[in-house]
């Protein structure tokens, strides 16, 4: 079952010491422990949980048009933003991962700290209700909501827009070069406009990847 030591993370994060330790467990292990409980439905749930308490605080904080609203969400609830949120907490000690994943970098993988974020809520709402959930999102994600996340706008959006205000064709993205394990994969993408350059960036998702291309991108010829 679960370490006293976690048991108090788990209160700390969640404003309740847990009661189903099962349930918790569950939500702390990914599939390379070949434990037929793993985190992944609690994840499925969790993501909902958590799309539909943002997109509630989002609506409360001001009038911004649906369109602003939407993009914020979008980055408030990817998986970068949840696996920013569980390395503030310090989740990473908690995860239960098998040796392989643990040897490839599992502790470090925006894709396992993100899922696991999101099941530790689908946990919490399964033991103590919505509201539970609710209050356990506004306390951990109070600093993106209040900060500058998803305020700008996307950076493949603002590439778009460049290249057409420059009558110029639409951005290429390709998959330059996919590599790891599935738990741990790493993706290198390349965006590029006619007649101007390229630029390249690799990261653990390919939208992920192709975002940080584009923002290099604009960094670099715009």
């Amino acid at each position: 079952m679960l370490s006293d030591d976690t048991l108090r993370f788990l209160a700390e994060q969640t404003g309740c010491e847990p009661q189903d330790q099962a349930l918790w467990l569950e939500a702390l292990t990914h599939a390379s422990t070949a434990d037929k409980r793993n985190y992944e439905r609690l994840e499925f749930l969790g993501d909902r949980v958590l799309g539909l308490t943002i997109a509630e605080w989002l609506y409360e904080r001001g009038d911004e048009p649906e369109g602003r609203l939407s993009q914020r969400l979008n980055a408030l609830v990817s998986r970068v933003t949840c696996a920013g949120v569980a390395r503030s907490i310090g989740l990473a000690p908690y995860l239960r991962l098998g040796k392989q994943a643990r040897d490839d970098g599992g502790q470090d993988s925006d894709n396992i700290l993100g899922d696991v974020m999101e099941a530790l809520i689908g946990a919490c709402f399964i033991e103590r209700g919505f509201e539970a959930a609710r209050a356990m999102v506004r306390k951990l994600w109070e600093e993106p909501v209040m900060g500058k996340t998803g305020k700008r706008k996307h950076p493949k959006s603002a590439l778009q827009e460049w290249a057409a205000g420059n009558r110029r064709r639409t951005p290429e993205y390709k998959l330059v070069d996919r590599s790891g394990p599935d738990h741990a994969a790493r993706f290198t993408v390349s965006v590029s406009v006619h007649g101007i350059g390229e630029a390249q960036a690799t990261s653990t998702s390919k939208q992920d990847a192709e975002t940080q291309a584009a923002e290099e991108f604009m960094r670099r010829f715009a």
